[in-house]
């Protein structure tokens, strides 16, 4: 057993470095973002070790162009600012201003410069500081290339003509050579047609020859033999890296503080996006805002300190303590919240929210996180103090909203008990025999559709959701809305936890309509606005519709949402290209749903018919299925033995959610197999 550490991490070690050694050439072992180059280096010398480089890990050349420092780079920048040798400062994209390290104090350097032009989508708080602002256009409306993770090219095509006059990075450029006229396309179409693309292609082409290899490079979406040779890579003989003490070294009693890109609007770039702040964040479940988060022990110890720990609230509204962050001789104010899994010890809070210019509504859009993020701890730092302010804030968390009486649930096991007895995932299964039933047995002699669900593949990114959200023109309902439970989201993400508090198993569980065979949600209506299709499907008729709300009370899943005020801008002209025009947008005084994107479901039936043949298995895909990039999602006719939707539903992980109420719902689910190394049990 290794020597150093506590029984429980010496076990854990032990366990995954015989694991390991078990699984030379096929492991990996990989190293942080945001740790050390020592730690860096040692994960590789790790990997060289297993025989794991050339199969599980390949070494290349940098897909970046001229790869440095950046860090330093801005360091070096803003002195230079201060000391008056930058005439004109052209900044292409970013925000500086709002993410540079509060130390480098970059809005103040700017300032110094004589003539400052920032390319830009919006009008963002670098803009506001410069002379110039050229609006940039979106990477749907230029000509561009990129490469991909092994060195591939890619030709980036528009999809349409830049809306309002934006200039791409090439034409800002080339603006300033001495052939200012080019277009983004004639530069990148310059560029791989002669010597500027001589690290790639060698011999520039004849125009004839380059011609048709463009076009079938734009046809193919790469331009083939562009993948960089794998690199040899080695670890010396001897090399035994040490890691410095840093100014993060921190006694025992200190608490961590550390610094993570918000999972939706990332590092601020997408906070005027109404879909990624009404989005719940993973975890959290958390719209609309970020939060300080710490461990439910933390939270203990803060309160037994004198400290704020209070977390309340109802329908999902959690009002809790206005904490003060303070750092480095610097401070910021955010809402305390707890999360199960939290490490002990330490505050997670996340960037892009506080903006000053963009991403604003009425009730606030949480704090400036980059405030006290400095250059020596932009990942995490220790030493913060929490301070209470007295104040409370409303979280809007969507995590308590459209319970089903926590009836709900994840089925999982462990490989070694689901080999043993299959049908353990079943435990407690009373689910009734189908000829139990008050409703007509439909024949669904065509098509019969259906989904299935994988839990275990499931990452709860929350791709579905939104989506979704674009396949149907579902609103917004900003802050105030969801804190009233009101979010109109057809799809949901239910998370789940397993085993102790410190430590839990997490799972995700996406909840769309079950499409119920014998659905409550239909004998309800009083006006017939929701109705059995004779594919299963259960339609929403929405000119019918007069708002009794009685179908929502009478589903047990709560998948049904009501537009109970008028959300849609009918007014703003960009807004009108952002709809899918197959789809109807709603009023108010509607209840919605999912319906398995039915417009989807037509539209390829229609073209079936055309050819006089039946709808291909994969040819339909809803739009939460496409969007999956961990392939949890699967649809099709489950009345074609050979369809892979219907082959899952088959299988023995296999069930229906809240089965026992003889719902008979058309989306299930197959159960969580958890693979864990027997050496450290559950």
């Amino acid at each position: 057993m290794v020597q150093g550490f506590s029984p429980a991490i010496a076990k854990w070690i032990d366990a995954v470095a015989e694991d390991l050694q078990a699984h030379r050439g096929s492991s990996l072992v990989v190293a942080g973002d945001g740790q050390p180059p020592a730690v860096h280096a040692l994960a590789h010398g790790i990997n060289q070790a297993l025989g794991n480089v050339g199969k599980t890990v390949v070494y290349t050349q940098s897909v970046e162009a001229e790869p440095t420092n950046q860090l330093d780079s801005l360091r070096d920048l803003v002195a230079d600012m201060n000391a008056g040798k930058v005439d004109v400062l052209v900044i292409v994209g970013g925000n500086p201003v709002y993410t540079a390290p509060a130390d480098f104090r970059f809005a103040e350097a700017l300032n110094k410069a004589l003539l400052r032009v920032h390319l830009s989508l919006y009008d963002d708080e670098t803009s506001a500081l410069c002379h110039w602002q050229i609006p940039e256009a979106h990477f749907l409306e230029a000509w561009s290339d990129a490469r991909g993770y092994d060195g591939t090219v890619s030709i980036v095509q528009p999809l349409i003509a830049p809306l309002y006059g934006g200039k791409s990075a090439h034409e800002l450029l080339a603006a300033m050579s001495d052939r200012p006229e080019r277009s983004a396309h004639d530069i990148v179409r310059e560029f791989w047609s002669g010597s500027g693309s001589s690290r790639t292609l060698p011999v520039p082409p004849a125009k004839e020859e380059f011609d048709a290899s463009w076009r079938r490079w734009l046809h193919d979406g790469v331009v083939p033999n562009t993948a960089f040779a794998p690199a040899r890579v080695q670890v010396v003989p001897g090399f035994s890296p040490t890691v410095e003490p840093t100014p993060t070294t921190h006694a025992a009693d200190d608490i961590e503080i550390n610094f993570r890109n918000d999972p939706s609007v990332l590092d601020g770039r997408f906070a005027n996006n109404g879909w990624l702040q009404e989005l719940p964040k993973p975890i959290t479940r958390l719209t609309w805002d970020n939060a300080v988060l710490v461990s439910p022990a933390t939270a203990a110890k803060l309160r037994a300190a004198g400290s704020p720990a209070f977390q309340g609230g109802e329908h999902g509204q959690i009002i809790t303590d206005l904490v003060e962050l303070r750092y480095r001789a610097r401070s910021v104010r955010g809402a305390l919240f707890t999360v199960v899994g939290h490490p002990d010890d330490c505050v997670t809070v996340h960037l892009g929210y506080g903006r000053s210019r963009g991403g604003r509504v009425a009730t606030g859009a949480g704090f400036n996180a980059n405030a006290i993020r400095t250059s020596d701890a932009l990942s995490f730092g220790a030493g913060v103090e929490i301070v209470r302010t007295f104040e409370k804030f409303s979280l809007a968390c969507t995590q308590y909203h459209h319970l089903m009486e926590g009836r709900g649930m994840v089925r999982a096991s462990t490989r070694d008990a689901y080999v043993r007895d299959p049908k353990s995932v079943h435990e407690g299964d009373e689910t009734p025999p189908r000829t139990i039933t008050l409703y007509p047995n439909y024949p669904y002699e065509g098509y019969k559709w259906g989904m299935a669900i994988d839990v275990n593949a499931c990452i709860g990114c929350n791709a579905c959701v939104v989506g979704c959200q674009s396949e149907n023109n579902i609103p917004v309902v900003g802050k105030d809305q969801v804190l009233r439970g009101r979010e109109m989201h057809w799809l949901r993400v239910d998370t789940y936890y397993r085993g102790r508090a410190d430590n839990p198993e997490t799972y995700f569980q996406p909840v769309p309509c079950m499409q119920c065979e014998n659905a409550p949600c239909e004998v309800v209506c009083p006006v017939g606005a929701t109705a059995h299709s004779h594919e299963g499907l259960n339609d929403m008729v929405y000119n019918r519709c007069v708002g009794t709300r009685y179908c929502s009370d009478n589903c047990p899943y709560k998948v049904r949402r009501f537009n109970f005020l008028l959300y849609q801008d009918w007014n703003t002209p960009s807004l009108r290209l952002g709809r899918n025009p197959d789809v109807t947008v709603r009023s108010r005084g509607v209840m919605e749903k999912c319906t398995y994107c039915v417009q989807r479901i037509n539209a390829a039936k229609i073209d079936s018919e055309k050819e006089s043949r039946p709808v291909r298995d994969g040819e339909i895909k809803t739009a939460c299925q496409q969007v999956c990039p961990a392939d949890a999602i699967v649809f099709g006719n489950l009345n074609d033995p050979a369809s892979r939707v219907a082959k899952l539903q088959a299988e023995e992980r296999n069930y229906a959610l809240l089965g026992e109420l003889n719902t008979r719902p058309r989306t299930t689910y197959l159960a969580a197999v958890r693979n864990v190394n027997p050496a450290l049990g559950e």
